[in-house]
Order: structure tokens, then C-alpha cells, then sequence
């Protein structure tokens, strides 16, 4: 509906792209400004030069449709040498598989699916069956787990914020197909200790799932510059699938991710195959039947146009401005900040002032972030764009802090959503 309650209606008349433009244009008026790297979360800005090869690359393949690799056998190479590259960053095996999906969602889901599938042919009743997940673990595995007839068991966090492999270990019974661990969550930024969590599926003959939507392109650059990143991947071996995000810090296009997995057989539970019908068998590895040639193509020129190099650059401006905000916010005797988060991640608060407060004045100033409600906290996710903006934030920050120690501003009742 519009904005005055009438329902649209197709216009008897098209109009001329110009129009169209600055309309289109003047509806993001409102929008966050991610451009100016005033947005620290939803957008992931590696700059002009990286979106500028994203979206040629996606326009050169906007029409054609990865559901026919006959017909587009380049979006079946691409797809290929994207998943070969993941598979490679993440230590996998040589037997391992992999597809492109349209976001970190579908891969989760898929991921579920997967480990489902893979139970009933051993004989293993899933009706009812459980996900033992974190607290902190993303919504997608309680949307995968409503959608195909099974529940999660959230545990509550450790101390650190990390999961609590103790707890999760507790819960876990015979209903139990699957275990998860972050690497990083996506409310607090830290690392799961997805060492202790291979060691029990292991032990207890469960499924481990790696979500590394966030830190999958991330993690393993960040490593390579010299970040204590801990093993969280495929050279643990009680890993069996791994989510990780390319328009995250992949830095293509929307929406495209990888959902991977440890084995071809294991794969091979992943497929949807149909041909009851007159047009012939169909073969779909993803939810998607239609899968975008463009998502595909973006994440493959962007993965060739960075290359190690380019990542490792990117990884090491966000990490320093990481770094550098989180001891300028610790110096401010009024905030603190939550845990270790060692990527491009992290939550501040306070136990003086109301953090929703500062939140809503850093708002008003043109800032937007994202929000904790466990604890009350702000939330940054950062872009190699934000190291050009940091002081300017800081800045911010300061006067905003300020302005609310003065004013005993409230802002009770607020909920951080992401909808």
C-alpha cells in the first residue's frame, strides 16, 4: 500500500528513465548514508573501485539464469571457481562441495537441510529433532528450523560472550542432529570455541555447523596478517558444513553466499531432484529454482580483483580501526566495551549512561549502527570505508556522550530489530 492507504496501480503510460532516476533517487532520500560511511551495518563499503567492478560485472550477467548451466556454462565456471577458492581458504578437503546461494539465510537452511537428510537415510527419526545453539547464534537457524519441522535449544552464553561448550554439551540427547558455533557471532563479534565444539560432535556423533557468514571472506586474511584467529574451519575435523557470506565481507554484490560442506556424499543431501512433470527432470542444489547470473558473476570479479593481496589490505583497515575505537571508547571513563572480538565486530556500552540514548543522539548526528539488547549495548560492524570516519565518529561520540551525562536522557523500551 502507499503512504496515503491507496493501492498502487500499474501506470497506463511508462515513463522516461530520467524521470525514473531522480524519483528512484529521491526515494533514498531518507536512507542511511552509506556512502559517506555513516552506516555500520547492512552495507559493506570497500570502497569506490570494488563497487564499481561489483556492479559491472553483475550488470554484464543481469539476465542470465544459473538454473540452466547447459545454456550458461560461464555462470557454472564461475560458480565453480568461487566455490573452489572458499573451499581453499577454509582448508577443506579435496572431496568437498560447495554452491553460491543468495545469502547467508539459505546457506544456514541448507545447511540444516543437509544434516536432516543426511540422518533420515541412516534411519534416524528427525521428526522433533533439535539444533543445540547459542544464544548468540543468528535467527536463521530457528527460521530453518520452522520451516523444516525441527526446534532449536538456545543455551545461554559464556562469560565471554562465547559459546558455552559445557552447557551445549548438557543438552545435547538423542534428538540432537546438529550443534553450532560462530566464527564470529553476529551480536557480540567473538569467535565460538569451535575447537571444543569439533572435539564434542566428535564425541557425542553430532553434526557441527560453522557459521562464518560473517567472518568466512574475513577470518582467513585476518589470519594471514597476523591476527590470532583460532581454527574454526574445515581443519577441524568434526566440522561438516560452513556458511560464509560473499557480500559480507566478500564484498560482491547481493545477495550471495556459499554454504559448503566437508564431503561430495554429504553434498549430495543437499539436492533437490523432480521429474514427474512433462518439461523433463529438474536439478536444483539451492532453494532457488531462478538463481541470478549476476550475484555470480559479481562475487567472481570481485574474488579475482582482490585477490590475496586485496583481501589482506582490506582485512588489516578494518581490524586497525577496530582496534583504534575500541581503546578510544575504553579511554571514556563512561563507555566500555564487551569482550575480544579480533575482526570487524564489536558492541559498547555503559554502565552510567543509557546506551540507547547515546545510540539515538549519534542518530540524529547521521549515524547508523545496530543495537544489543543482551546487553544493552551499540553495535558496529565495520567497512574498510569506516577507517576514513573514525575520528569524525569519535567525535561524535564524545559530544553525544556528553550531551546525555547532561541531560540524564532516556530511552527505555527501545528494541534493537532487524527486519
Amino acid at each position: 500500500m502507499s503512504q496515503s492507504g491507496e493501492r498502487p496501480t500499474l501506470p497506463e503510460k511508462g515513463s522516461d528513465w530520467s524521470e525514473l532516476r531522480a524519483r528512484l533517487e529521491a526515494l533514498g532520500e531518507r536512507d542511511a548514508d552509506w556512502r559517506s560511511a555513516r552506516t555500520a551495518v547492512y552495507v559493506f563499503n570497500a570502497g569506490e573501485d570494488v563497487l564499481e567492478v561489483a556492479k559491472e560485472a553483475y550488470a554484464l550477467y543481469q539476465s542470465e539464469n544459473a538454473l540452466g548451466p547447459l545454456a550458461f556454462p560461464s555462470l557454472k565456471r564461475m560458480e565453480d571457481e568461487v566455490v573452489g577458492m572458499g573451499l581453499s581458504l577454509l582448508h577443506a578437503p579435496p572431496e568437498a562441495r560447495g554452491n553460491i546461494t543468495s545469502g547467508g539465510t539459505e546457506s544456514i537452511l541448507l545447511a540444516v537441510k543437509t544434516c536432516r537428510d543426511e540422518a533420515r537415510s541412516r534411519g534416524v527419526e528427525t521428526a522433533g529433532g533439535e539444533l543445540v545453539i547459542p544464544l548468540s547464534a543468528h535467527p536463521a537457524f530457528d527460521k530453518a528450523a520452522h520451516y523444516l519441522g525441527l526446534r532449536t535449544v538456545r543455551i545461554p552464553v559464556a562469560g565471554d560472550f562465547r559459546a558455552d561448550v559445557p552447557a551445549m554439551a548438557a543438552a545435547i540427547t538423542p534428538r540432537t542432529l546438529m550443534i553450532v558455533g560462530s566464527a564470529p557471532c553476529f551480536p557480540y563479534g567473538v569467535i565460538d570455541p569451535i575447537g571444543e565444539l569439533s572435539a564434542l560432535a566428535l564425541e557425542r556423533g553430532v553434526w557441527l555447523h560453522v557459521d562464518a557468514c560473517v567472518g568466512g571472506y574475513f577470518a582467513p586474511f585476518a589470519r594471514m596478517n597476523g591476527v590470532a584467529v583460532p581454527d574454526f574451519d574445515f581443519a577441524l575435523p568434526g566440522v561438516r558444513s560452513i556458511s560464509a557470506d560473499l557480500h559480507k565481507y566478500g564484498y560482491a554484490a547481493k545477495g550471495a553466499s556459499t554454504v559448503f560442506h566437508r564431503s561430495e556424499a554429504q553434498w549430495q543431501h543437499q539436492i533437490f531432484q523432480f521429474d514427474g512433470w512433462p518439461a523433463g527432470g529438474m536439478m536444483t542444489p539451492t532453494l532457488a529454482g531462478t538463481r541470478p547470473g549476476g550475484a555470480i558473476a559479481s562475487a567472481w570479479a570481485v574474488m579475482n580483483y582482490l585477490g590475496v593481496e586485496g583481501y589482506r589490505e582490506k582485512a588489516r583497515q578494518v581490524t586497525e580501526t577496530r582496534a583504534k575505537l575500541m581503546a578510544a571508547i575504553d579511554a571514556m571513563p563512561e563507555l566500555r566495551t564487551y569482550g575480544d572480538p579480533q575482526l570487524g565486530l564489536f558492541i559498547y556500552g555503559s554502565e552510567r549512561l543509557d546506551p540507547f540514548a547515546v545510540w539515538g543522539g549519534l542518530t540524529r548526528r547521521g549515524w547508523f549502527t545496530g543495537l544489543t539488547t543482551e546487553p544493552r549495548a551499540i553495535h558496529l560492524m565495520l567497512s574498510p570505508a569506516h577507517a576514513r570516519v573514525a575520528d569524525e565518529y569519535l567525535s561524535d561520540l564524545r559530544a553525544v556522550v556528553a550531551d546525555v551525562a547532561a541531560k540524564g536522557e532516556r530511552a527505555e523500551g527501545t528494541k534493537a530489530r532487524y527486519a
